[in-house]
């Protein structure tokens, strides 16, 4: 016989017993569980791809080649192994190409990454223009490539360093910032 003692025990271990489970148990009930990954990502890539840009008359004005475009969730796209051209009918005679790039949607600049490198594509080798950064925003409508780091510019066989750049690739000008040094041979 189980005496009133036992009975008593039993009852707080059942009442233990069933109120832990139910402290326990998920309550939950209702609410959307989080994903522990993030949910897919329904964009677009494209391999070997090229971009027209358009100027005001709707004529090509520029071309960006890249080796990889990925259309990201937040509506930029992000290239690798990019080239940027402007058409011969442009008169802008200049080329550039870095190891990343990203276009936004909301914003006409390309923002460049990873041994920048902007060429002038002139006729003579004494002439031609070479700009090497690491980070560059060029706005391909107004022609104009900026860039507060250093940058390396090598004319013919001059070169000189500087901290910050603004060009102005239309007019074939450069300003530089700050800390500029360089070698001038005659």
């Amino acid at each position: 016989m189980i005496s009133t003692r036992n009975s008593a025990l039993i009852a707080i271990l059942t009442a233990g017993a069933i109120g832990s489970w139910y402290l326990a148990r998920d309550d939950k009930i209702g609410e959307v569980d989080e994903l522990p990954y993030e949910s897919v990502h329904r964009g677009y890539y494209l391999k070997t791809a090229r971009i027209l840009g358009t100027g005001e008359s709707g004529n090509l004005l520029y071309e960006i080649e890249a080796d990889r475009a990925e259309q990201q969730s937040d509506q930029r796209i992000e290239f690798t192994g990019v080239r940027v051209r402007y058409s011969p009918d442009s008169d802008v005679p200049w080329t550039v190409s870095a190891d990343a790039a990203t276009l936004s949607e909301d914003s006409p600049r390309i923002t460049l990454r990873g041994h920048v490198r902007a060429t002038s594509n002139s006729a003579s080798a004494d002439e031609e223009t070479e700009i090497r950064t690491q980070y560059l925003e060029l706005d391909p409508e107004l022609f104009v490539a900026e860039t507060d780091e250093r940058v390396q510019i090598r004319i013919g066989a001059r070169s000189l360093t500087a901290t910050g750049m603004l060009a102005s690739l239309k007019d074939d000008k450069i300003e530089l910032k700050s800390n500029v040094r360089g070698k001038i041979a005659p």
